[in-house]
């Protein structure tokens, strides 16, 4: 049996957290669990070069006992990294575009950071125009250079995740699928009070990303970017995992403990791959 361990959201710099410190301590709970992958679905910080020495230190601290693997959020995208770069980025632990099969199972790791088309906004009828326009002003994506249009961006992000699954699926492997934003309708809610947050909607992902996954029946799904915690939750023949640690702010509220490993330990899911 192989020991999955996901996170995602830790939103190191947001949170204001000593990571030299915790750093230590999640290594040290990883292999109290003997974890053998520790997988991390986007969003550590605000600064990719923060992001790729978190992952380089945590992998040191480990030794090689725990494979660590990530893909990146939109918030690592923020600063200190190009389009380009995110595409073609050669780093054994970052798994955007890319597989890892484990070895003595029939499992196979795929990612890719993912994207979004505005979809699920489509109840406002706003148009690509008019959601940029709103992305410009007052979203954190604002800030990401990228070389195409949002929708060319994720139809780029679907087409990788097809192109990977489908070579999987025909060797009969078991896929657990890991992207940052969120591939489910289910996960998305209308405020009809609230209309700045059915505009983030649109920037939170797709359907599209969904119905492709559950159309290879694909077996297992891990993504972020929501901060709001779930429990597994199976629609048809894929189970969903997205239990992100989330802002620890006051305003915000979204931590249920008093400290972020508090947070970390009650956010991380296991999951025994067969």
């Amino acid at each position: 049996m192989t020991i999955i361990a996901t996170s995602s959201d830790n939103h190191f710099d947001v949170n204001k957290v000593n990571v030299n410190e915790i750093i230590d301590q999640q290594a040290a709970y990883l292999l109290s669990m003997n974890v053998d992958y520790y997988l991390i679905a986007g969003d550590l910080f605000n600064d990719f070069d923060e992001t790729l020495k978190y992952i380089s230190d945590l992998k040191k601290i480990l030794n090689n006992r725990v494979v660590v693997l990530f893909i990146a959020g939109n918030h690592d995208m923020v600063k200190n990294v190009t389009f380009d770069t995110l595409e073609t980025l050669s780093n054994e632990s970052y798994l955007h575009n890319r597989y890892i099969d484990i070895p003595g199972t029939q499992w196979r790791l795929v990612g890719n950071n993912g994207w979004y088309d505005y979809s699920y906004s489509k109840q406002l009828k706003r148009s690509d125009e008019e959601m940029l326009r709103w992305k410009m002003n007052y979203w954190i994506d604002r800030k990401i250079v990228q070389p195409m249009s949002d929708v060319e961006r994720f139809n780029l992000s679907l087409k990788q995740t097809d192109k990977l699954i489908s070579e999987g699926k025909k060797l009969n492997k078991k896929i657990l699928f890991m992207t940052h934003f969120v591939p489910s309708l289910s996960y998305i809610r209308v405020n009809d009070d609230n209309r700045f947050w059915n505009v983030v909607n649109g920037m939170l992902g797709s359907q599209k990303m969904g119905s492709l996954l559950e159309s290879y029946k694909v077996e297992k799904v891990l993504f972020g970017h929501l901060h709001v915690k779930h429990n597994p939750v199976q629609i048809h023949e894929t189970t969903y995992y997205m239990k992100p640690v989330g802002y620890g702010q006051k305003k915000y509220n979204e931590w249920t403990k008093n400290t972020f490993m508090e947070e970390w330990k009650f956010a991380l899911q296991i999951i025994n791959l067969k």
